[in-house]
Order: C-alpha cells, then sequence, then structure tokens
C-alpha cells in the first residue's frame, strides 16, 4: 500500500514540478528552492521504485 500512495505521488510530481534536466540546469547555480525540488522529487522517484 505504501508503494502505491508513493507512485500516486510521483505522478503528482511530474504534472505540478518542473522537469530541471530537460533545461539542463546547472546544479552549482541553482537554487535553494530548486535545489529541494529536486531531492523532493528524487525522494518519492526513489520510493515508487523500491
Amino acid at each position: 500500500m505504501q508503494k502505491q500512495v508513493f507512485k500516486i505521488l510521483a505522478k503528482i510530481n511530474k504534472i505540478l514540478f518542473p522537469s530541471y534536466s530537460k533545461r539542463q540546469l546547472d546544479l552549482s547555480k541553482a537554487t535553494k528552492l530548486q535545489l529541494a525540488i529536486l531531492g523532493w522529487r528524487y525522494y518519492i522517484t526513489k520510493k515508487a521504485l523500491g
């Protein structure tokens, strides 16, 4: 059941948050908010796949 919740969150993330890899964001120049979004998306994706 927990995995299903993370899969739903991953789909919501894909819709709501921008994809910085498509924009070729330079991590050294990223703001704190952009880094937080990247971390959140990574955490949810990892939990949804694992």
